[in-house]
């Protein structure tokens, strides 16, 4: 399952843009958390920090490994799914829903990214 109206990373991270600008929800991809398996603690970045695309914004830990974040676009914190510090296990169960990590306000242009199609290609290998 890879949501068609999504952006996605070599990173398996995806991108949600809203109709009009605003701050983008990004998160990891269905394919990145069950690689990664039942995931048990989330670190996230503060509401205010600075983030720079290709840089390791987070933690993942799970029962298998502890996997870094990156974030796919370079701007500011605006909003975090606190959820996850009581239920992380929502990334599983609903990676591209209410399983979300971050929304960022974008700095500059959205970087270049792979669309559906493109991503699927890639975890197809």
């Amino acid at each position: 399952m890879i949501p068609q109206d999504l952006s996605y990373t070599e990173e398996h991270e995806w991108v949600r843009t809203p109709e009009g600008g605003g701050s983008v929800r990004l998160g990891i991809t269905d394919y990145a958390q069950d690689s990664l398996g039942d995931i048990v603690y989330v670190e996230l970045p503060e509401v205010g920090t600075e983030v720079t695309a290709g840089e390791a914004i987070g933690e993942l830990e799970s029962t298998k490994s502890v996997s870094e974040v990156y974030a796919p676009v370079s701007g500011t914190v605006t909003a975090r799914n606190d959820q996850l510090e009581g239920t992380p296990e929502l990334v599983n169960s609903d990676a591209y829903g209410e399983g979300w990590l971050l929304e960022v306000e974008v700095a500059g242009e959205l970087p270049a990214m792979l669309d559906a199609d493109a991503y699927a290609a890639l975890v197809s290998h």
